[in-house]
């Protein structure tokens, strides 16, 4: 055993501890949605240094060994800080963990840190679980020829699971298949196990989701490595195995046992050791997609005993579902479409998710490929600029995919933009310079034949969402043996070992490519050339939003490619066949119908349709594509996002609204620096910045387009700018402008200048947003500027101070334009007042914003002076009858012509009715009253409807929703309704009326003459009338 203290070349304390990362804010301990933190506790560790992360072991070490638990500093020298974490709740159980890491923090004088582990503590202390008090594990005692066996299986482990990184080979393809290892895979594996909330455990099921060759298989076989390599959580006497869905695919039954003896031939004994600690098995499950048994989530269908011999189905489906082996941990790679159906199966599961290179490790590749040369830069510029074959590379096969055939082109002397026009080019040239070779041996019509049939079943496949094909559907496709060895030969198909051999696409965007490909080229053969794409097959295609998971998305994309003119000379010289414009005819007849439906919110992305648009690249077609596309809904996420979105609204020549959440971080977005040191990135990227511009120009150039809402966004000063110069320019027609959820900066000093720079915009809308200081003067200049024409201005659930509320109206009566303001879920209090003052209001809104008692007093003094208001609403504040006596004194001597006045939810009850009444009498202007969700009861509504009567009162629409009255008062109503020649329109819904007070008010209607009255009834409170919902009647 090493010695328990550290070696002499640990690091030693700092001699201060203000040289530690002293300020740790709450966000960055966040961790994003499916990264291998997210929901983990303790992340400040991951915030300590190399150093302090040593010098904390080295603490805990002598913590741990004061006890009875024998660990080394071999096993905790290399552990990150993931797995110390891990350490401390596996031997430190509930609390004690938390208590414990307080006390070393204390040791090494860290009170900031000591901080966040208390308010960690105590936030998650009521869902802990306590574990085991007895954490120390025991290994399996092994005999010297069994340790020799599992020595000997690491060495194995390491040989076939090691990555040779700087030169593997593509299968089949001996030129130069350079495949770099994800930078993240450093950052995922030790927080793969990372103990989750809210119980604060280790996570027994973890899995690990991405799309097809995002790199599933190479990091679970990294695991596999550096657990053989005792740098896996090393403190853990784990004994791992990957497992792929193909040893289990077999007619033939086994157990558990039997597959672990496959290790180990000859070694029963030694797995039966192993098996008798369940919980120190790390168990890898991979290969999914080549699994061709129905999984069985029934749980009584399913088996405990990992002795006894089991379909293969039935044995898979115990192990997810924790039936067989609870204690075991596993690991589990599945493609991300394939979430949903596993989820059901699986125990408590932390989800995982892959998502390949990101734009750093992109360039990185190319570089890498190509080297530093002119040429290098020069590829890379090119896919960096067509940013929809850009994001395809963030798939590392893919990547070298790309990079292989723009090599290729540009070793023949050809110009990249005219050889690969778009990104599906790109996949053409690579695809069939696979079939080149082999298509040669064969004469024309067998090559035809032959890719009929691979199309068909690539189309069969995505349509059925089928991604393994056996002989059946090889016959159905007319696909034989020769053709299946051709496509074999040159990796376009792989071979499923199974008990009947089973086939699959090599790449599952192949069979994307192969799928579209089936619908565009012609097959003189067939009585009608081309297979025709249904109404429905479109629809399918293009419904889907990019960023979800669409497993339509890359046909759609590869089809409109396909069908671009420039593409089309290089798919018949390719293939050696003829394509067909049949299709594209049916898209151009389909599509408009499809603008029809309502665009959904804006959280689902950008239109599959604009994608597939920017790959066809045709302006004719997009025009007639696009003509009825009144509204668009987009949320910019990521590169692409705004350079396919731009490229597509200039030609949506009647585009009425527009919808943006942009939430891309522009700040986090890399370019190459031509000038710059390779390697070195800069952090504005000059291109984003002209797609933006590109896509901003649609105001200037759209003349219909009238209303932009911006949401949940955060645009930086260069964006802003470009947005603002665009609503300025005097071609731009925008009349209403809507920021909800926008970050603070968005009110910056150009954005606002356009109510001063647009001549049609007459509405402005800021809804759940941080107004600043700075920005309400910003506004609040705009606003008294004689060139600015605003109409109507609304202020929702806005965060603010009370001196930025009073500024704003007390600047109100500069503006001669300003009609309608409305303020909602503001905290105003004793604000109020200010905005009945603004000269040239005609319309105020001040809903649910604190308003009380004691502020309608200055609220009705200002309303006296007011000349010009027509509509006044206080609805959802606590005004209460003393409050609104004050409103009702007024209204008897108003100078404005007020028409409509609502007092929705203001705490009204009966004993206000007097007070009403008779402001009701003397004002004559009043024509609409809401007194909705008040408590005014039979006695109120009683007393109204008595004076109603009254010829004198001219009130012609009143609203009674929810007053909490019955049938009691019918008759008073009916007697009213006879003699009032004024009201049009009254609601009495969610009110207990029963069916005997609606026909008597409906027989007080025929005595009326030359009006029309609404009758409304809605007896929700009283399902013994379930027949009465609605209720009109009309007499002219």
């Amino acid at each position: 055993m090493s010695d328990v203290n550290p070696p002499s070349d640990t690091p030693t304390p700092f001699s201060s501890p203000s040289t530690h990362s002293s300020y740790l804010s709450p966000w960055t301990l966040s961790c994003y949605p499916g990264s291998p933190c997210e929901n983990g506790v303790m992340l400040y560790m991951k915030h300590v240094s190399k150093e302090e992360l040593q010098w904390f072991k080295q603490f805990l070490l002598n913590e741990l060994n004061a006890g009875t638990v024998p660990v080394t500093w071999d096993q905790v020298e290399t552990a990150s800080w993931a797995e110390v974490v891990h350490l401390l709740i596996e031997h430190f159980p509930g609390r004690r963990a938390w208590d414990m890491t307080c006390k070393i923090f204390a040791m090494m004088n860290y009170d900031n840190m000591w901080v966040w582990v208390h308010r960690e503590m105590n936030d998650i202390l009521p869902t802990l679980e306590l574990g085991d008090l007895n954490a120390a594990e025991t290994q399996v005692n092994l005999q010297e020829k069994e340790s020799d066996k599992i020595w000997h299986y690491k060495w194995n482990v390491i040989e076939k699971c090691s990555p040779i990184w700087d030169n593997s080979t593509w299968p089949g393809n001996c030129r130069d298949f350079l495949y770099q290892g994800v930078c993240r895979h450093e950052e995922y594996l030790p927080c793969l196990l990372l103990p989750r909330r809210p119980q604060g455990r280790q996570p027994r099921t973890v899995v690990i989701q991405g799309a097809p060759g995002i790199g599933k298989t190479t990091l679970a076989k990294r695991v596999m490595c550096e657990w053989a390599r005792n740098k896996f959580y090393a403190h853990k006497p784990w004994c791992a195995f990957y497992f792929h869905c193909q040893e289990m695919n077999q007619t033939a039954e086994q157990s558990f046992s039997e597959l672990m003896q496959h290790r180990w031939p000859g070694s029963q004994d030694l797995v039966s050791k192993i098996m008798s600690k369940p919980d120190q098995l790390l168990l890898l499950l991979d290969g999914f997609e080549d699994f061709t048994s129905a999984l069985i989530d029934r749980s009584e269908d399913l088996s405990e005993d990992w002795r006894k011999k089991l379909p293969g189905s039935v044995l898979l489906s115990s192990l997810l579902n924790k039936s067989m082996l609870p204690e075991a941990t596993l690991l589990i790679m599945i493609r991300s479409t394939s979430w949903q159906t596993f989820q059901p199966l699986l125990k408590s599961p932390s989800l995982v998710t892959l998502t390949g290179f990101n734009t750093t490790e992109k360039i990185k590749y190319f570089r890498a490929y190509f080297g530093h040369t002119k040429e290098g830069e020069d590829v890379l510029s090119f896919a960096m600029e067509n940013t929809i074959l850009f994001s395809m590379c963030q798939v590392p096969v893919v990547c070298w995919m790309v990079c292989s055939c723009l090599k290729q082109q540009m070793e023949r002397g050809h110009e990249l933009t005219q050889a690969c026009p778009n990104a599906t080019s790109v996949f053409v040239r690579y695809l069939s310079s696979l079939l080149s070779i082999r298509a040669e041996n064969f004469s024309r019509r067998t090559h035809l034949q032959q890719l009929e049939g691979l199309c068909g079943l690539a189309a069969d496949g995505v349509w059925h969402r089928k991604c393994m094909f056996g002989k059946k559907d090889l016959e159905r496709a007319k696909m034989d043996q020769t053709g299946v060895a051709t496509f074999l030969g040159v990796n376009i198909l792989r071979r499923i070992a199974a008990e009947e051999d089973r086939y699959a696409f090599t790449l599952l965007i192949f069979q994307d490519f192969f799928a579209a490909l089936f619908y565009v080229l012609c097959f003189p053969q067939r009585l009608k050339n081309f297979h025709v794409l249904n109404h429905a097959n479109i629809q399918h295609l293009l419904a889907g939003y990019c960023g979800g998971k669409h497993s339509l998305s890359h046909m759609g994309l590869f089809l409109f490619g396909l069908l671009n003119r420039a593409c089309t000379p290089i798919v018949e010289h390719s293939f050696r066949c003829r394509v067909s414009f049949g299709n594209k005819r049916k898209l151009l007849k389909v599509i408009p119908r499809l603008h029809k439906c309502d665009p959904p919110p804006p959280c689902c992305g950008v239109p599959q349709l604009f994608y597939c648009l920017h790959e066809i690249q045709e302006e004719a077609f997009m025009c007639q594509a696009l003509d009825s596309y009144h509204k668009a809904v987009l949320r910019i996420v990521k590169n692409k996002d705004i350079q396919v979105s731009a490229f597509c609204l200039k030609h949506c020549r009647n585009l009425q609204e527009m919808e943006l959440a942009v939430t891309l971080n522009f700040v986090n977005v890399w370019k190459l620096s031509s000038g710059s040191h390779p390697g070195s990135e800069a952090p504005e990227s000059n291109e984003l910045l002209h797609w933006w511009q590109d896509l901003c120009s649609v105001f200037a150039v759209n003349k219909k387009l009238e209303v932009l809402t911006l949401t949940s966004s955060a645009l930086q000063p260069p964006f802003l700018k470009a947005l603002a110069a665009a609503l300025k320019h005097p071609q731009c027609k925008l009349q209403k402008l809507l920021l909800r959820r926008v970050n603070r900066t968005v009110l910056n000093k150009d954005l606002i200048s356009v109510l001063m720079g647009s001549k049609h915009l007459r509405y402005l809308e800021i809804q759940h947003v941080e107004v600043e200081w700075k920005a309400i003067k910003l506004l609040c200049t705009a606003l008294r500027s004689p060139r600015c024409h605003l109409q109507c201005l609304r202020l929702e659930d806005c965060l603010a101070t009370p001196r930025v509320w009073t500024y704003l109206g007390n600047n109100l009566r500069g503006n001669r334009h300003l009609k309608t303001l409305m303020l909602r879920k503001n905290s105003l209090e004793n604000c109020g007042a200010y905005y009945l003052s603004g000269g040239q209001l005609e319309r105020l809104l001040i809903e649910n914003c604190n308003l009380t008692e004691l502020t309608c007093e200055s609220l009705a003094s200002c309303l006296r002076q007011s000349k010009m208001l027509t509509h006044l609403s206080l609805a959802e504040n606590a005004l209460k009858d003393e409050g609104a006596k004050h409103i009702w004194k007024a209204l008897q001597h108003l100078r404005c012509p007020l028409q409509r006045l609502v007092l929705r939810k203001c705490d009204l009850t009966f004993d206000c009715c007097q007070d009403m009444i008779s402001a009701l009498r003397k004002n004559k202007t009043l024509k609409s009253l809401d007194l909705s969700f008040n408590s005014l009861k039979d006695d109120g509504v009683t007393l109204l409807c008595e004076a109603l009567k009254n010829p004198d009162y001219t009130l012609q629409i009143l609203e009674l929703e929810n007053c909490l009255f019955t049938s009691s008062c019918y008759q008073a109503m009916a007697s009213m309704l006879r003699e009032n020649q004024h009201l049009r329109h009254l609601d009495l819904s969610k009110n207990a009326i029963r069916v005997h007070g609606i026909l008597t008010l409906c027989d007080a209607l025929p005595s009326q003459k030359k009006r029309e009255i609404i009758f409304i009834w809605d007896p929700q409170p009283h399902p013994s009338n379930p027949t009465a919902r609605y209720v009109s009647r009309r007499n002219q």
